[in-house]
């Protein structure tokens, strides 16, 4: 994903493959656009001495999209035909953008021709090639001042393109690595106004090169600053500074190019991945890779957050509902829970649960957050986090209790090395919390056991409660992996290694155990409702079962090398999801029924690691019989890629919004006054043709003209010019020929009747050329109106006027 800064600083374009950043601003969502974005940028456009900004987006399917930024629509669509990878808009380049293309197995930087031919879907194949031997991160191309030159770098070469003298200078470093690391190019910048190029290194170093258009007298300066690799830099708008990020997580000012006037703006939470800079020079802009935008003043003061879905390296937590709120809880930034709205797009909060400062630095053994688990009203939050150690592992289970007041979660037990080894499950029974006595948390262990947490007073006059052991569990020394409640909360399974153990949950008593063989159960769960009385297990050799709990008898089995089993809270279904050569497909069941009540075969091209069940705030309405299963819940799934995705009962076509389809706007948007003007305009005519007995023809060019809502619909900086636009206009009034055929042969036999008869005869002459009009108009299968006489007469009169002068416009 990458940011670009635009419309004199108050607009910002983000593209990307990523999930999208939540609103914490106004947001505009381009939507109809092709998949696979690869890139984002501005180009300035000029008319009458103004420039006007306008936003074009790159995709890997080979087009060029010219967008309508305001109203979040897309105006024209270039196809290049090739998958581009990265895209540069000049202002000094109007008609062309550089695109980076494969060929063979480098990449190349080519110049595009844009077409400024009429339509939507153009195509534009006149490409020249520029730059050889490139690098498809956008982050290795820069352009000169006002486009004279164009630098690029790729592992320790640099090469630099003077259009206008089309000469070409190559560079290169040391390829010798040192105890920094190497001397590899990772990103390039071009000083606005003077002939300089900054370099940033994967050994924390940066260059500044100057005197390039000599090949051998060339010069360059070092900063050294990062102790890592230097992601990305940017220079100011006048480019009196030099901005620099990397894994430190610190923006860096260079000023003046010396490394003694430098300022730091550190604690940017993440990696900063690309660093951009407004027109104006008033804000710049990081983005992170956890999925954050960071806007900051010019004087390196931070001004916003734009956080949407934290991407983390690893959700070990999986995927939790927060029963309050309905939010999605996973890993956020290390050793932190993100509270993540699905319906807003928006981190509602964030909560430290390790508490220790997160230090980037690759090879450390830190504190990681690995489990999470909500009681059934959200009033408890049960956590684990551990540290991997050379000998032994440092665990905690932390327990939290929602404070009304502060309206967060409050720490009340913290338990050191619950267990002797790694914790692999945990949950609550799911009871009614009104007392206290009912909750209970359960904790399986590497360790063979499976341990009983539940709270009890504290001595202390305030009354305040804590958490402690109760009871242990095992079963033949093997180790337990899974665990979960029944619906009533009355049973217990714990699965170990190959064995399903049940257990009485008043008097932990073990009641009945299943076992199939091959493999170890990899995922348990209870039916619900009218299917409570079957357990479901998973095996890591691919086998789904389903036990009878009273008959305790296996009632089926099926192979389909299940990898995600998720039930869902509000009904008897059971998500399935499998991983079959190379596509992962989704079975949705009912325990009581032998087949599955819905298929989908490779629904995605990865492998799905996680899925959750999120109640809906309201039942939606379902038009197919086969989506009755998502009526009351919608099923979330993560990606090995860290994608989110869902299902959605609505077809591609109710999803896609009019505007993203087309360029008009829809009657189902809110009106303006001119368009109100316009409909009572039309209905006050649509009464006066009733009046006069006209014939209503079923033709509207005023309405579905695509000429007039271009004119009407289109922002006035992208549209043509006036001298192109008036005659398409007026052509799109016209009535077409293949249209009026009838009424054509109509008007030249009244003029021919008009020019041999006097007005005397006139009544004569209507009854003739009614008679000469029945056998056409009946041949189309229209209907005729009777007209009066001083109807017709003024009919001619229209007829007979000269409408020549309308051509030059």
């Amino acid at each position: 994903m990458q940011v670009w800064g635009g419309g004199g600083g108050e607009s910002l374009a983000v593209g990307g493959g990523g999930g999208a950043p939540a609103p914490s601003a106004e947001l505009q969502c381009l939507r109809g656009g092709s998949p696979g974005c690869s890139g984002v940028d501005w180009n300035l456009r000029r008319s009458y001495n103004f420039f006007f900004p306008q936003l074009y987006s790159s995709s890997l399917d080979g087009s060029i999209k010219l967008w309508d930024f305001m109203d979040g629509i897309p105006i024209k669509t270039f196809t290049v035909g090739s998958k581009l990878l990265a895209m540069y808009a000049l202002a000094s380049f109007e008609d062309s953008m550089f695109v980076v293309i494969p060929k063979s197995d480098t990449f190349q930087l080519v110049s595009v021709k844009l077409t400024k031919a009429a339509g939507q879907d153009l195509e534009a194949k006149e490409l020249s090639v520029v730059l050889d031997g490139v690098d498809a991160s956008p982050k290795c191309i820069a352009f000169g001042r006002e486009g004279e030159y164009v630098a690029s770098v790729k592992e320790v070469n640099l090469q630099v393109y003077f259009f206008k003298r089309k000469q070409l200078n190559r560079f290169s470093v040391s390829a010798a690595k040192t105890k920094s690391g190497n001397n590899h190019f990772m990103c390039i910048a071009c000083h606005p106004t003077e002939d300089c190029i900054a370099t940033g290194h994967a050994d924390g170093k940066i260059r500044l090169w100057r005197n390039f258009y000599h090949k051998k007298e060339y010069t360059f300066s070092t900063l050294h600053w990062h102790h890592d690799t230097v992601m990305d830099l940017a220079f100011s708008l006048q480019g009196s500074s030099l901005l620099s990020g990397g894994v430190e997580s610190v923006i860096v000012l260079w000023r003046n190019e010396s490394e003694r006037q430098r300022d730091f703006l550190p604690r940017l939470g993440s990696a900063i991945e690309y660093i951009s800079v407004s027109p104006d020079g008033t804000l710049c802009c990081t983005l992170h890779t956890d999925n954050r935008i960071t806007i900051i003043n010019s004087n390196l003061r931070f001004s916003r957050s734009i956080q949407g879905l934290i991407k983390s390296t690893n959700v070990k937590t999986g995927l939790v509902v927060d029963p309050r709120t309905k939010a999605l809880v996973l890993n956020g930034e290390p050793g932190h829970l993100q509270f993540y709205c699905l319906q807003s797009d928006q981190q509602l909060f964030s909560l430290d649960i390790v508490q220790r400062q997160y230090i980037h630095q690759a090879g450390l053994n830190q504190t990681d957050l690995v489990k999470v688990a909500f009681s059934a009203q959200g009033e408890w939050l049960a956590t684990v986090e551990e540290r991997e150690e050379v000998t032994d592992p440092e665990l905690q289970l932390k327990l939290w209790f929602y404070d009304e007041e502060t309206q967060s979660f409050k720490l009340n037990t913290r338990i050191s090395m619950p267990h002797e080894d790694h914790i692999t499950d945990m949950c609550f029974r799911d009871m009614d919390e009104v007392e206290d006595e009912s909750l209970i948390l359960v904790t399986t262990g590497s360790d063979c056991v499976f341990k009983v947490w539940v709270m009890v007073e504290d001595t202390d006059p305030e009354g305040n409660v804590s958490w402690s052991c109760d009871f242990v569990g095992s079963y033949h020394n093997y180790q337990a992996t899974n665990c979960c409640f029944s619906e009533d909360g009355s049973l217990l399974a714990v699965s170990f290694e190959e064995t399903v153990t049940v257990w009485d949950s008043v008097t932990w008593d073990l009641k009945c155990t299943f076992c199939y063989s091959p493999g170890k159960i990899r995922n348990i769960c209870f039916g619900r409702l009218t299917c409570s009385k079957y357990l479901i297990g998973a095996t890591d050799h691919g086998f789904l079962c389903c036990w009878n709990l009273l008959s305790c008898a296996l009632e089926w089995s099926a192979y389909l090398n299940i990898v995600v089993l998720q039930p869902d809270p509000l009904s008897e279904h059971i998500a399935a999801i499998s991983w079959l050569s190379k596509d992962s497909s989704l079975f949705v069941f009912k325990p009581n029924e032998p087949r599955p009540i819905y298929i989908q075969r490779n629904f995605c091209k990865e492998k799905i690691q996680l899925a959750v069940f999120v109640p809906r705030e309201e039942p939606e309405t379902v038009g197919s019989a086969k989506y009755l299963w998502l009526r009351r819940s919608q099923l979330f799934f993560l990606t090995a890629t860290q994608e989110l995705i869902t299902l959605s009962t609505k077809s591609l076509e109710e999803r896609l919004t009019p505007s993203s389809k087309q360029l008009a706007v829809e009657e189902s948007l809110p009106v303006t006054p001119f368009s109100l003007l316009l409909g009572k305009h039309r209905r006050h005519q649509s009464q006066e043709d009733i009046d006069l007995g006209k014939l209503v023809v079923c033709n509207k060019p005023e309405q579905d003209s695509p000429a007039v809502k271009e004119l009407l619909h289109t922002p006035a900086h992208v549209l043509p010019s006036a001298s192109f636009l008036c005659p398409v206009f007026i052509n799109s009034l016209l009535i077409s020929k293949g249209n009026t055929s009838a009424e054509e042969v109509a008007d030249e036999v009244e003029m021919e009747s008009e020019k041999t008869e006097d007005d005397s005869d006139e009544e004569r002459d209507v009854t003739e050329m009614e008679q000469e009009d029945t056998s056409p108009v009946e041949l189309l299968g229209e209907i005729t109106c009777k007209l009066s006489k001083s109807q017709e007469k003024e009919l001619r009169k229209l007829r007979k006027m000269d409408y020549s002068w309308i051509s030059a416009f």
